[in-house]
């Protein structure tokens, strides 16, 4: 199974968001490229394109002006022939700049037509650029034609049938300016078109963001509410078998299903809890027979081996019943049972009262010691002493108390007396956990 902790898990998370997030703005990015694709194509081609055709008009009529002077100076007294020279080559500066004007119009719009990576009405483009094309070769050549005839009849001095040529030339300007007007307002719908096109890109590219962003951060919750929901889960368990060990139940384990930190954890609280089942067991078990502070000697030091005993200045105490093997032959092994039972437990109250560990029992005999580490090196002896005046003031009660266990009132139990030892200073060599 792969180990993946706590931090990778963050971390795998965070870097999710991210990735989330890149592709979030790499999409809107593509999306208002695309949008300002469109705004270049508008500024660049369709604008440009509409003001060409503007200029056609002005052009227009400023060629039709220029002509008009060239009139005025032929019909002059005598002829203005220097003006007439300047007014033909503006007049034909004019006429050469129209023909420009529709040529880079017509370009631009062959070029919206041709560009694939954007949507246009390429038929009505098409259109367009074909009346202008129209439109400039007829009206070039009508109005070449019309203009020759009323220069000839200027040089002829015929100025009545030039006035007539005259007026047909304005004709032919107006009916152009009214072709030219009817270009520019398709080519002005046509523009309007992109414009409403880049605008329903712009609202598509907003929505679209705005969804792909809201379905980003709603996958991105459900990720990480996922991989903290599994982390939650085993900090719940972890607290509530911390709770129910503190409560006493040693019954609890957790399952372990990641590798992770937690998962650690909760094998180390398995441990734990494992091993204090094996503290119980030990108290339970020896703590029928041994001082339970033995026991909890044995239990912080279990590794302890004889070879690490000490030596220390002890006090040990010694005592039994005297004339006990007289008194147990007149009795019944029920009676003698009680009388055991019952003087154990009146001489061991004072060794534990006072802080002693009782040893062992030998029949009637009990030993019990008093030093360190349950008592101070300074106060055991006094310990000691204290329990033994305790156990002989004891004595009497017991005296009393035998003929009661025994069913014989009445009979007097005087020979019955305790004797006790208590010697200090000898050496003992310690073995067990809490002597050393």
């Amino acid at each position: 199974m792969i180990k993946r902790s706590i931090r990778r898990r963050i971390v795998a998370i965070a870097v999710g968001l991210i990735v989330l997030m890149v592709a979030t703005s790499v999409l809107s990015m593509v999306m208002v490229g695309r949008v300002g694709h469109l705004l270049d194509e508008l500024t660049a081609r369709y604008i440009p394109a509409n003001a060409h055709l503007t200029r056609i008009n002005i052009l227009s009529l400023e060629r039709a002006l220029a002509l008009r002077r060239m009139v005025i100076a032929k019909m002059q007294e005598p002829p203005d022939e220097m003006g007439y020279k300047l007014h033909k080559q503006l007049y034909e500066e004019k006429d050469a700049e129209v023909d420009s004007e529709a040529q880079a119009a017509r370009k631009l719009i062959n070029a919206i037509i041709d560009d694939t990576s954007t949507p246009s009405d390429n038929a009505a483009l098409a259109r367009v650029e074909s009346r202008i094309d129209s439109l400039v070769n007829d009206s070039r050549r009508h109005l070449k034609q019309v203009s020759g005839q009323l220069l000839s009849e200027l040089d002829a001095r015929d100025f009545a049938a030039g006035r007539r040529s005259l007026a047909g030339a304005d004709a032919l300007r107006d009916e152009f300016n009214e072709k030219i007007d009817a270009i520019r307002t398709e080519m002005v719908k046509v523009s309007y078109g992109a414009t409403a096109t880049i605008r329903s890109q712009q609202t598509q590219a907003v929505l679209i963001s705005a969804i792909v962003t809201l379905l980003a951060a709603f996958v991105g919750l459900i990720f990480a509410n996922l991989v903290s929901g599994g982390i939650i889960r085993s900090v719940r368990q972890l607290l509530e078998g911390t709770r129910a060990v503190e409560a006493g139940h040693l019954d609890q384990s957790i399952s372990v299903t990641t590798g992770d930190e937690i998962g650690q954890l909760a094998a180390a609280f398995n441990r734990m809890v494992l091993q204090l089942r094996d503290n119980q067991r030990v108290r339970e078990t020896f703590g029928k027979y041994i001082d339970p502070r033995v026991v909890e000697g044995l239990i912080e030091r279990p590794n302890l081996t004889a070879a690490e005993g000490q030596r220390r200045v002890m006090t040990v105490l010694f005592c039994d019943l005297k004339g006990f093997t007289s008194l147990s032959e007149g009795m019944t092994p029920q009676g003698l049972v009680k009388v055991m039972n019952r003087y154990l437990s009146i001489m061991s109250e004072p060794i534990r009262t006072n802080r002693g560990i009782i040893d062992k029992y030998i029949g009637d005999g009990i030993m019990a010691y008093w030093g360190p580490p349950f008592v101070d090196e300074a106060d055991h002896a006094r310990f000691g002493c204290i329990a033994a005046l305790e156990m002989i003031e004891r004595i009497a009660t017991l005296r009393r108390e035998i003929p009661e266990l025994l069913g014989v009132l009445g009979t007097p139990m005087e020979t019955c007396d305790l004797r006790i030892a208590l010697p200090r200073g000898k050496r003992w060599s310690a073995v067990s956990a809490p002597m050393s």
